[in-house]
């Protein structure tokens, strides 16, 4: 697949049409630290990241990568599962990022849950400011994956058009479903 369609690209695109330098937002599955490197660049020293990851080792990755980068003193690092996010953030923030499934490079039989996914989306959703954006990836081709995607689209179908837009961005003539695809968020004010 070409590189800008890929969905980490467009969700990036998305979000740096609503995200400017001093907002508070947060990166609800660290990883490797891409998408909080992202995010720490775009609300720059003035603003704040959350960024959560019950894996020690993706918090040290996330770490050396932001000193690497120098943006470190904007990220709070937090190692914590995302669906206890309310417990760490206690204002309004204007971007939720969830880039779900297991962490590249480490041990791929520790995966995030539907369970504690879902659970994480509503904490986050009351935590979002009007005009606020929620971006998650979901990756359907890893054991429980397919399972948590479905888990989570049929919650986002359940959510107000009246308050949310809520857009799916996938590849439609994949043969076997499993490439990773990308819902979209848009609390409206």
């Amino acid at each position: 697949m070409i590189d800008v369609l890929r969905a980490i690209k467009i969700s990036h695109f998305l979000l740096e049409q609503f995200l400017v330098s001093g907002q508070t937002v947060v990166d609800a599955t660290a990883g490797n630290g891409n998408d909080t490197l992202f995010l720490s660049k775009i609300v720059g020293t003035s603003g704040l990241v959350y960024a959560f990851d019950l894996q020690e080792n993706a918090l040290k990755e996330t770490s050396e990568l932001l000193k690497k980068n120098n943006c470190l003193n904007q990220v709070k690092i937090i190692h914590d599962g995302h669906e206890n996010m309310d417990k760490h953030v206690n204002n309004p923030v204007q971007a939720i990022v969830y880039n779900l499934g297991y962490l590249p490079g480490g041990n791929k039989n520790i995966i995030t849950k539907k369970e504690t996914t879902l659970f994480s989306i509503q904490k986050g959703i009351n935590l979002l400011s009007l005009g606020g954006v929620i971006s998650i990836i979901v990756y359907p081709g890893h054991p429980g994956g397919l399972e948590e995607a479905i888990c989570v689209q049929s919650y986002l179908k359940s959510l107000s058009y009246k308050i949310w837009d809520v857009m799916k961005w996938n590849t439609e003539n994949e043969v076997y479903n499993k490439s990773p695809y990308l819902f979209f968020l848009h609390k409206k004010k």
